[in-house]
């Protein structure tokens, strides 16, 4: 197994890891080691990434799994974040949602044989997504640190970054989402009509 994969398979590994420490409670600074996990775990998505690229070593085991361990971290950080009441149901909804039904087409596609790789769109989206998602972190740390919301706030600036962008952020991660969604079958809809 080559380098890029085997930091895809630590991105998957890291995502129970992340779970234990942003849900369980009474763990010493859990929220700001779960953010470090997460934020570990997003590098190693771009590393991954550029190390395939660079070495050369683009695999169907790296374009099936790397795309399958981002789902696997944005979902576990968007429903830790709903059970925190820092995003919407609705919106942690749609996110998985497209997520299960892109895996599905990846499914039916790697049944013909075929493997579909991580659109512009969707590296678009993953990349939103991960901002959004840090950002929401920083706020639970804020939230559990009497000097840091001093520190926010007596700054405007900081108060916008850290209470309005992240939801911002949300928001627009929700929108890309879909349009990725749509992207995926409209340039796949032959995957489909041959498994009718």
């Amino acid at each position: 197994m080559n380098l890029a994969n085997k930091l895809t398979l630590i991105r998957i590994l890291l995502v129970p890891i992340f779970l234990v420490f942003i849900i369980a409670k009474g763990i010493p600074y859990g929220t700001f080691i779960a953010t470090f996990i997460f934020i570990l775990a997003s590098l190693t998505d771009k590393l991954d990434g550029y190390i395939a690229r660079s070495r050369n070593q683009i695999t169907n085991f790296g374009k099936f799994m790397d795309p399958l361990a981002d789902k696997l971290l944005v979902t576990a950080a968007l429903i830790s974040l709903v059970e925190l009441g820092l995003v919407q149901g609705w919106a942690a909804i749609i996110i998985i949602a497209r997520e299960f039904a892109v895996s599905g087409l990846r499914t039916l596609a790697a049944s013909e044989g075929k493997i579909i790789a991580a659109s512009w769109w969707g590296k678009i989206k993953t990349v939103i997504q991960i901002i959004a998602i840090i950002l929401l972190l920083i706020e639970v740390n804020i939230s559990t640190s009497t000097t840091l919301i001093k520190m926010v706030a007596n700054s405007k600036v900081l108060e916008y970054v850290f209470t309005s962008l992240p939801t911002i952020m949300m928001n627009i991660a929700v929108i890309i989402t879909v349009v990725s969604g749509w992207d995926y079958f409209r340039k796949n809809k032959g995957v489909i009509s041959t498994n009718k």
